[in-house]
């Protein structure tokens, strides 16, 4: 079924886009299986196969309903009212979708809002200080990489995947994909220790490195790993007026589903970038296009989103995959070549998922773009920053991901909960694979230090 992800740029029948749109969710998987029993395009099919799977996962993506929703945003924020709400909802800042004609929001709208909304975080019954440690650790580090010119970092993490009670099955072959480190900025990578002992694990190059699991599951069995890495950045300034007249035309395809050159993204690279002809300015107006106008915003499972770069530029919101994903479709869209990378931000204040982006200018080579950090920064007013996550990265991130949409090695046999990238690992037993919700993940920092 991965191969099959391209026949998500097929448009729905009318039919069973206005059952879905409206939340009729069990009327839209009878006309599909009505649809499917009718010969039909083998497009279209495997359209509609996979709109089976997307409805599967979105209905479990939007657990509260708008008294809940209220209840959630009233207990953690002093004097929140009903109408803040509906404004959140109708300015599209809180995700919402209809469940059988019921409005209903996403697991993760409360975080999103907290995150982004400086005015509600002032609001909390309960603050965090961690955030603003965390801020000044990351500052810290552009003023040093600038002083010395790169940081290197010993890192040590320990990660795990826990399949919930609900949906253990002792005694069923349980298979399981974890992350692992890549060669890239990382070096010195070592494997320290695994439990269970895994099968095999992917190539130390391999695109989306995993280390594979199989064995029959136990009650509360846990799968983790432990590994270490060296995380080395140079800093970068490059010149607009040192770009090299030739340009290499790699990395300037289009790969469907997602990354595709639709009429409005074609529009949208056109007004951003104008009349423009330095490869390395153009990287910047698109840069600068996204950190000041997509606000960031957590999201449903990337599974169950099109086009996942459009819905960001139609939207003008995103987390920090979407905003990566527009990067890269506008750079290429204009002829500069841009790749993905993922993994884990890793500081002594939090571990956890994160996308970010590389564009490539000669005769500067990769260069690195984070748009949610960089848009995170511009929002506070730090320059600083902000300037800085236009052609560099921190050292703290575990980098496993280097291609967007890519299988795994060995390939898991049921569709992954997330077909296009590879943060927090997957599972499933012989006969179907595991959602999102049935399993958890869990990150620990065990020694981070400068060399």
């Amino acid at each position: 079924m991965f191969e099959d992800l391209k026949y998500l740029k097929v448009n729905l029948p009318e039919d069973i886009l206005k059952l879905k749109c409206s939340g009729d969710f069990k009327g839209a998987m009878r006309l599909i299986d009505l649809r499917l029993e009718k010969n039909i395009p083998l497009a279209m099919r495997k359209r509609l196969e996979l709109e089976k799977e997307i409805i599967r996962t979105i209905k479990g993506e939007y657990p509260y309903s708008f008294e809940q929703a209220l209840k959630k945003m009233q207990d953690n924020v002093t004097d929140f009212t009903k109408e803040e709400l509906t404004e959140l909802q109708e300015s599209s800042q809180a995700d919402w979708i209809l469940v059988d004609g019921k409005v209903m929001f996403n697991d993760s709208f409360y975080g999103s809002l907290i995150t982004t909304r400086l005015d509600l975080e002032a609001r909390l019954r309960n603050k965090d200080g961690s955030n603003d440690d965390r801020g000044q650790f990351l500052n810290d580090n552009i003023r040093d990489m600038k002083e010395h010119g790169k940081a290197a970092y010993f890192i040590r993490l320990r990660t795990y995947v826990r399949v919930k009670k609900e949906a253990e099955r002792p005694g069923k072959t349980m298979r399981v994909h974890m992350p692992l480190p890549i060669e890239c900025q990382q070096s010195d990578i070592h494997l320290l220790r695994t439990t269970p002992e895994m099968k095999c694990a992917s190539s130390v190059d391999y695109p989306q490195r995993t280390a594979f699991f199989e064995t029959y599951l136990r009650e509360g069995q846990e799968f983790s790993l432990e590994y270490s890495y060296v995380s080395t950045l140079k800093y970068n300034n490059p010149d607009p007026s040192k770009v090299s007249e030739n340009q290499p035309s790699f990395f300037t395809h289009e790969q469907e589903p997602h990354i595709m050159f639709t009429p409005y993204i074609k529009e949208l690279a056109a007004e951003i970038v104008g009349d423009e002809k330095n490869p390395l300015i153009k990287a910047r107006k698109i840069y600068d296009y996204i950190t000041q106008n997509v606000r960031y915003s957590y999201m449903r499972a990337y599974s169950t989103i099109i086009n996942i770069p459009e819905y960001a530029a139609l939207n003008l919101k995103g987390d920090c995959g979407v905003q990566g994903l527009l990067f890269i479709t506008l750079c290429r869209c204009v002829g500069i070549p841009a790749r993905w990378q993922s993994g884990l931000a890793v500081t002594p204040y939090s571990v956890g998922p994160h996308d970010w982006a590389q564009f490539y200018v000669e005769p500067f080579g990769w260069l690195f773009a984070d748009p949610s950090f960089g848009g995170g920064a511009y929002r506070k007013g730090n320059t600083e920053k902000w300037n800085f996550y236009f052609g560099n990265l921190d050292p703290f991130r575990m980098v496993a991901n280097s291609e967007f949409q890519h299988e795994f090695d060995p390939p898991k046999s049921y569709l992954r909960h997330d077909p296009y990238d590879n943060q927090v690992g997957e599972c499933e037993y012989e006969d179907r694979g595991l959602r999102r919700e049935e399993y958890t993940v869990g990150y620990k920092l065990v020694d981070l230090k400068k060399l």
